[in-house]
Order: structure tokens, then sequence, then C-alpha cells
């Protein structure tokens, strides 16, 4: 009798407790939203300063940049090959308009062509890339005129992001 009676409290109490328990997923829910909110507009912060800086280092050039600016902006050689991401950061960063993924992979080609050289299939590369990089706040899917998607890099104000002119035919 006593299991009985055990038995029936513990129902009791995790019945009870369930609203306990729901009210803590409810806060911890809101609170997760809260802060993937403060990230995504923190990311379009970074990306609008990085963007103001990366244009004031191409119009002056780099020597008007310190060394820790130069690396907290992408542009300082860390002795190596920059990684493909990064590359990729930079190149939609630099662009003034959306990018598709050919254009990217052209533009790379363009800068660093060993580095689409270690990629089986650079567009998929590049799209995986730049979906990673919507993911992260950093860059915005468009569609262009054409239908076909674009990327750009997040910037504080939302009219900043216009897709640019239609995308070749190739994707």
């Amino acid at each position: 009798m006593q299991f009985q009676d055990s038995a029936s409290t513990m129902r009791t109490i995790a019945s009870n407790g369930d609203g306990h328990v729901q009210e803590v997923v409810r806060q911890a829910h809101e609170e997760l939203r809260q802060l993937l909110q403060q990230r995504s507009e923190v990311m379009r912060r970074i990306g609008t300063i990085k963007q103001t800086i990366a244009g004031l280092a191409n119009l002056f050039g780099d020597d008007v940049l310190s060394e820790e600016l130069l690396e907290l902006v992408d542009r300082k050689s860390k002795g190596r090959q920059p990684g493909f991401t990064r590359a990729c950061r930079m190149v939609l960063m630099d662009a003034n308009r959306a990018l598709s993924a050919r254009e990217l992979c052209d533009r790379i080609q363009e800068k660093a062509p060993p580095m689409l050289e270690r990629h089986k299939d650079p567009m998929a590369s590049v799209t995986t890339v730049l979906n990673r990089l919507v993911a992260y706040g950093e860059a915005r899917a468009v569609a262009l005129d054409s239908g076909r998607r674009a990327w750009q890099w997040v910037a504080d104000s939302e009219s900043e992001l216009t897709p640019g002119p239609a995308a070749p035919a190739q994707q």
C-alpha cells in the first residue's frame, strides 16, 4: 500500500511540476529568441563597420589601418593561405551588390586561384559557405530578377540590401 501511495504522490508531483517545467522552458525559449535577435543585430553592425573600414582602406591604402585593425577586418595575412570562408567573406564584403555563387567563384579565381583548386566542386563549396554566412547572420540571400539566388554582406540598413543586376545564366 505504501508503494502505491508513493507512486501516486510522485505522479501528482510530476503533473504539478509539469507546469513549472513548461514555464522554465517558455522562459528559456524567450531568452534564446532574444539572444539570437541580438546576435543578428550585432553581426549586422559588425558587417557595416567592417565594410566602412574596408572602404576607407581601399580609398587610402591599408597603411591607414593599425596592425590590430588589419587583422580584425581580415586584411592582414597571417603568414599562411587565408581560409576559404574568409575569402568568401572578403569578396562578399567588398562587393557593392549581391553576388551569385558563380560571380563569387569567379572573383575568388581572380584573386586567389589556388584556393579553388583545392575544392572538388568549387561552386558547391562556395554555396555551402554562403549559406553558412547567412546562418551566422553575416550575409543575406536575395532573389535576383532572373529568379536566381544571390548573396549580399549584411549591413545595418536594410535599404543597403538590394539585389544587383541579374546574374549570368550559369549558377
